[in-house]
């Protein structure tokens, strides 16, 4: 198994940072109240669930313990938190209910860049700050904030030049999105990069995100007899495409975005032409930052254990 970890830094904190941020600024709103309320929308099932998911309940273990350690400024962090299954008439509903009957102070995104646009209409509306959390940032608004591991344009360019230093003949590049907004455009943005860089863009597959059967997207991509495939993705999206592909018997290097899943799926794919790009260590690397979480695990939820 190799990794193509071109970026190594960690995020951690940025949840715990901005809360803390958000939670002062709004204190004029809050005074009168004994919480500050923190709504969340994000896609805790469904397709896109396994990379979505675990930040809302990192954030869910963050806020336990803030709260067990008195909270902030002397109140307790309370977090309403609904699923929006990844689509966008239900983040649209969900930040509705929770700006107008929960009347949150911040609302926190976890989800496809699909459902940013419903939602970003509702907090401007309500005049809310809005953090997008374990998901792309989008171009900086008012009110947008966002902590993430994600750098539009940044990880094709970083993706793109590892390829060239690693290839050892002409790149032949295909290209794989999700065909949600900010996948699709960060794919176009390759293909175009890829040119100015000497390569070859032979084919470039936008799957649905409800995809049943990735093999026809994965022929033609295969038919295209790229010598490299990019994908940059939800992990579901990257990893099926893959899949698809060695089942067609291409047997040529392909590299993704580091998701949260990507850890503990490089170890069940087994391929050493699978390669991934992303911001954050790996459990593997047994960091002291990876110890701290680990302890705080077996403290606060003795079931769960980060893959290694």
């Amino acid at each position: 198994m190799r990794m193509g970890r071109l970026v190594t830094r960690m995020l951690g904190g940025g949840c715990a940072v901005f809360l803390c941020a958000a939670a002062t600024a709004f204190v004029a709103v809050a005074h009168a109240q004994d919480t500050y309320a923190i709504g969340v929308s994000g896609a805790l099932t469904g397709p896109p669930a396994s990379i979505n998911a675990p930040p809302i309940e990192g954030l869910r273990l963050y806020v336990d313990r803030l709260n067990s350690l008195g909270g902030i400024n002397g109140k307790r962090v309370r977090l309403s938190i609904l699923d929006d299954q990844a689509e966008p008439s239900k983040a649209a509903a969900n930040a509705k209910r929770l700006l107008t009957q929960d009347n949150v102070i911040l609302l926190i995104l976890s989800s496809l860049s699909s459902t940013y646009a419903p939602v970003v209409a509702e907090i401007k509306r309500a005049n809310v700050p809005l953090m997008f959390m374990g998901a792309v940032c989008p171009p900086a608004e008012p009110l947008e904030f966002c902590t993430t591991a994600y750098a539009g344009g940044y990880d094709s360019r970083a993706t793109l030049a590892f390829i060239k230093e690693t290839a050892k003949e002409p790149v032949r590049l295909g290209l794989a999105a999700m065909a949600i907004p900010l996948s699709r455009g960060e794919i176009d943005y390759a293909e175009e990069q890829s040119k100015a860089m000497g390569m070859t863009p032979v084919d470039k597959e936008v799957i649905p995100p409800p995809t049943a059967d990735y093999t026809p997207f994965a022929t033609k991509l295969k038919d295209a007899d790229p010598t490299w495939i990019f994908s940059w993705a939800p992990w579901v999206t990257q990893v099926k495409t893959f899949e698809a592909l060695r089942r067609l018997a291409w047997q040529r290097d392909y590299i993704a975005w580091a998701h949260i899943a990507a850890e503990s799926e490089l170890a069940r794919v087994k391929d050493g032409r699978l390669f991934v790009i992303g911001a954050n260590s790996l459990f593997k690397d047994n960091l002291p930052v990876h110890r701290e979480i680990t302890e705080q695990l077996s403290r606060q939820a003795p079931n769960i254990r980060p893959s290694r």
